[in-house]
C-alpha cells in the first residue's frame, strides 16, 4: 500500500471515497507477494496491480461493486482451463483478494500506514471491513473494542510488526473469533555482533535464522573474511562504538559484544546502555563481567542503565562450543522477546507457545519508563 501513498494521499486530500484491493494469500505461482494492492476511485481511476494482469479486470469490476454497495468483499482466483485467459492465473497459481472501500472516516487509519519513516501493522477485519493502524505506541481504527474484546489482534498485531511478517491470522477474541489480515510495513530487525570470533560466526548463522539482518562489526580487518560468516549480511571494518554512533538500530535491535576485549567492549557498551534497543550482551567470565562493570560505572554508567547488560551473555545451558554458546545466547533472546520463563516446558503450566501478545515494544516501555 505504501507504493500507492502518492495516490492515496490525493484522493484523501480532495475527501474522494476509493476501493482497496489487498492480495491477502497466494497459493502456488502468482506474479506478486502477498499484501499487494490496487485501488480505484468513484470516478473509475484505478491505480496499482495485483498480478500483473491476470485479474485486474475482474477486480476492478468488484471494487467498482464495493464502491456502490460498501459490502466489502473477498474473491479467490485460480488457474481455470477453460477460461485461463479472461479471470484465471495463466502461471497456475491461486490468489485471494479481499476489497473493502475507504471513505472518509478511515483516512487517518491510512495516513497513519502510509508513513514510510514509521514502522506499522495494516490490520483488516476480513468480514467487516474494519481497519486498524498499528504502531509500536499507538493505534488508530474504528470498528475494533481495543480496550477489551479486541485486545488479542492489537497484541497480535504488534507482534507481527515487530517479526515483519504479513499473514491472514483467526485471533480468539473474548466473544468471539476474528479473521484479520496483517500487512507489516517494517523492514526485519537488526542483531549487530561486535567482535569476528568463532562464537559470532555461530551466532550470526542463528540471528539469521531467527530473523534478524545481521551486521558483524570489527576493526581489525585481518579477521573479516566475509566467507568466514556467511550467517552475516554484511560485514563492517570499523572501531565498534565508532561503528555504532552511527547505525541505525530501533527498539528491536539486539547487540551482541562478543570480542572480549576492554579497549573494545567499554567504549562501545558505554553506548549501547544508552540506547532505546531492546538486548544488550556482552561475553565474557563472571570476574571478568565484574571488572567490565567497574570499568562501566567509572565511565558514567548508572546502575539503572547496568541493569540492561546481559553479561555473561546467555541461558546457562552448559554449553561448550561456540554453537552451543550462540544457541543459548539466542534463547535468552527469544525468551525476552516473548516473555519465556527460560525454564523447561515441562515444570512449567504456561501454553506451549508463550504469552500471547508479549512483545519488544512492550519490555521497552518497561525498561524506559519504569
Amino acid at each position: 500500500m505504501r507504493d500507492l501513498a502518492a495516490h492515496l494521499r490525493r484522493w484523501q486530500a480532495a475527501g474522494t471515497t476509493y476501493a482497496l484491493a489487498t492480495l491477502t494469500a497466494v497459493r502456488g505461482s502468482a506474479p506478486r507477494p502477498i499484501g499487494a494492492t490496487m485501488a480505484v476511485d468513484a470516478a473509475g481511476s484505478v491505480v496499482g496491480s495485483l498480478s500483473g494482469g491476470c485479474v485486474e479486470s475482474a477486480v476492478y469490476e468488484h471494487c467498482l461493486e464495493v464502491l456502490e454497495t460498501g459490502e466489502p468483499l473477498r474473491k479467490a482466483f485460480g488457474y481455470s482451463d477453460s477460461d485461463a485467459f479472461a479471470v484465471g492465473l495463466t502461471c497456475g497459481g491461486e490468489v485471494e483478494v479481499f476489497i473493502h472501500r475507504v471513505t472518509v472516516a478511515e483516512f487517518a487509519v491510512v495516513e497513519a500506514v502510509l508513513d514510510a519513516r514509521t514502522p506499522a501493522a495494516w490490520v483488516c477485519d476480513l468480514a467487516s471491513g474494519a481497519v486498524l493502524a498499528v504502531r509500536a505506541d499507538d493505534a488508530v481504527g474504528a470498528g475494533f473494542d481495543l480496550d477489551g474484546a479486541d485486545l488479542a489482534v492489537l497484541r497480535q498485531a504488534r507482534d507481527m510488526l515487530d517479526a515483519g511478517s504479513t499473514a491472514v491470522r483467526v485471533i480468539g477474541c473474548a466473544d468471539r473469533e476474528r479473521m484479520v489480515f496483517v500487512q507489516s510495513f517494517a523492514p526485519p530487525p537488526r542483531m549487530i555482533v561486535f567482535g569476528a570470533t568463532d562464537f559470532a560466526g555461530a551466532l550470526c548463522a542463528v540471528g539469521r535464522l531467527l530473523g534478524y539482518r545481521v551486521t558483524l562489526c570489527d576493526a581489525r580487518r585481518t579477521f573479516l573474511d566475509h566467507a568466514r560468516f556467511p550467517g552475516a549480511h554484511e560485514v563492517v571494518v570499523d572501531w565498534p562504538h565508532r561503528y555504532l554512533s552511527t547505525a541505525e538500530v530501533d527498539r528491536r535491535t539486539v547487540l551482541c559484544v562478543l570480542s572480549h576485549d576492554p579497549k573494545f567492549d567499554i567504549p562501545v557498551l558505554a553506548q549501547a546502555l544508552r540506547l532505546p534497543v531492546a538486548y544488550v550482551g556482552a561475553m565474557g567470565s563472571r570476574r571478568a563481567d565484574r571488572a567490565r562493570r567497574t570499568e562501566l560505572r567509572a565511565a558514567g554508567i548508572t546502575e539503572h542503565e547496568l541493569r540492561r547488560l546481559h553479561s555473561p551473555i546467555g541461558l546457562e545451558l552448559g554449553g561448550r562450543t561456540p554453537e552451543e554458546t550462540a544457541l543459548a545466547i539466542g534463547a535468552e533472546i527469544v525468551a525476552l522477546r516473548r516473555g519465556g520463563s527460560a525454564r523447561p516446558l515441562s515444570r512449567t503450566g504456561r501454553p506451549i507457545h508463550g504469552r500471547e501478545g508479549h512483545s519488544w515494544s512492550g519490555w521497552c516501555r518497561r525498561v524506559f519508563h519504569g
